[in-house]
């Protein structure tokens, strides 16, 4: 009597099992993603680099995934802001993190609550070159200028925050070459390029992004790319290493979930992201910031970039003393 009562005992169990199976299947496919706006959450002040990057991923991808998408900008901290807000969000995928390499050196410097293993990779949207530049008015001619004008007295340095990329691409350059720098920082790319035009700057390491069209009027002239091969939308501009400066630093951007995620929605955004940032609005608006369509990239690679960005970042800034090693 006792095996007949725990044999049905575990059929019932069993079936209960299976039927819970079968209504959790339901309830996924009755639960389609996306079915809501998402939110594109930046740290960049609008008129940067960021900010149009996201604006422009955006117009493409919500069509992709047929459903509204809104950048949402959450300035100030150099990311940790924007870090902070994403970190109180549902991990549920209609929330997403657009990225710099301002980021992971705010989390290299151990600020805010993210971790680096916390980020979950979903694409790529821009691999963007720092380009030292000066107003096309100044007595700067060259980097060798530039560098000789550090000799004399500190060279004022725009940059988006103390320990941003493009702060320490201008250390790590200065250290090298053997000058000074005195860092101005501001809240983002726009507000540099008003400055530097406005002489309150001598020199900043701003993206093609941000300035391509400055340069294009003649406002800027740009001094060195930093990176290893010239840009095809400035070729007569040689590189840092050419120039005997080993010194290689990009703005590259892209865009993240926090770990939790589901994996299938962000399979779905990846999809999404790549399917939006091939139409021929995004296209062109890499064209049109002296990029191409090697900017966008999948989970894969972007996720391999931001890991090794995230170690070179960190040495970097122990090397110029920012952060102790620990």
């Amino acid at each position: 009597m006792d095996r007949y009562v725990c044999a049905r005992r575990g059929r019932a169990s069993l079936a209960a099992a299976v039927i819970g199976s079968m209504l959790a299947l339901t309830a996924n496919a009755q639960d389609p993603f996306p079915t809501k706006p998402i939110d594109i959450v930046t740290h960049a002040s609008p008129g940067g680099g960021t900010d149009a990057t996201a604006r422009s991923m955006v117009l493409g991808t919500k069509l992709a995934l047929d459903v509204d998408m809104a950048v949402v900008p959450r300035t100030g901290g150099g990311g940790v802001v924007a870090m902070n807000y994403v970190w109180n969000r549902p991990r549920d995928g209609y929330t997403v993190l657009a990225i710099t390499p301002t980021h992971l050196f705010a989390i290299a410097r151990g600020q805010g609550p993210i971790k680096i293993d916390d980020l979950v990779a979903v694409a790529r949207s821009t691999d963007d070159p720092i380009v030292v530049m000066v107003r096309n008015d100044s007595e700067v001619q060259t980097l060798s200028d530039l560098i000789e004008l550090g000799r004399q007295r500190p060279i004022k340095w725009g940059t988006t925050q103390i320990g941003g990329v493009d702060h320490v691409a201008g250390a790590v350059l200065a250290q090298r070459a053997g000058t000074e720098l005195s860092v101005v920082p501001f809240s983002g790319g726009g507000e540099i390029v008003t400055n530097l035009m406005g002489g309150s700057v001598d020199a900043a390491g701003l993206n093609l992004t941000e300035a391509l069209d400055q340069i294009k009027r003649g406002d800027f002239r740009a001094l060195a790319v930093m990176a290893e091969e010239r840009l095809g939308s400035i070729p007569d501009v040689p590189t840092t290493v050419e120039l005997g400066f080993d010194v290689v630093f990009s703005t590259v951007r892209g865009y993240l979930v926090l770990k939790g995620t589901p994996e299938d929605r962000i399979e779905i955004l990846e999809r999404g992201m790549l399917e939006g940032m091939h139409q021929k609005n995004y296209l062109d608006y890499l064209q049109g910031s002296g990029l191409d369509a090697s900017s966008i990239a999948g989970r894969e690679e972007w996720d391999a970039q931001v890991k090794r960005l995230y170690v070179d970042a960190r040495q970097a800034m122990i090397d110029l003393g920012i952060i102790k090693e620990r």
